[in-house]
């Protein structure tokens, strides 16, 4: 079963390194998927043996909150995209470039991570807006660091 253009949102907050474990962890499914395709990323999200990075991320959860259903939104336009989920009022995030603090241009920054697991090219940012309000989890990191890169994931059969 294909998943292109399937949209979902899986997202968390750790009290420490990632890696050392304790990630609260959320899914948001797009309304407009098929039952197929939910169960499709349910999977994933589980990880266990489904490939990187999904199984690094499952291995350092600690809590799994309720899955969400509902319309995404989802702007894709490289280092200016946006997402909103509903209205809004859950998710809403919005990116863009570094200003130069000096001349307020915008810096087009890359790290590049040859033995990165989500992506081997990132192009640093920032959040313009980046709210989420939830059960059992909130924040907002507007105003704070972003990153944007392409990627491309096939999973088992």
């Amino acid at each position: 079963m294909s998943l292109d253009g399937v949209k979902f949102i899986a997202g968390g907050h750790s009290p420490g390194p990632v890696h050392e474990g304790g990630l609260t962890d959320v899914l948001i499914l797009d309304d407009s998927m098929t039952s197929e395709q939910r169960s499709a990323i349910e999977r994933l999200h589980d990880g266990g043996g489904v490939g990187e990075p999904f199984d690094i991320f499952a291995s350092v959860r600690a809590t799994l909150l309720p899955i969400v259903v509902a319309p995404i939104e989802f702007v894709a336009d490289g280092i200016r995209s946006q997402v909103r989920v509903g209205d809004g009022s859950m998710l809403e995030m919005s990116i863009s470039r570094i200003a130069n603090p000096v001349t307020g241009e915008e810096e087009e920054i890359y790290i590049d991570k040859p033995t990165g697991f989500t992506a081997t090219r990132t192009e640093m940012g920032m959040a313009l807006v980046h709210r989420f309000e939830g059960e059992g989890m909130s924040w907002d990191h507007s105003g704070k660091y972003a990153e944007y890169s392409r990627f491309d994931y096939s999973g088992p059969p």
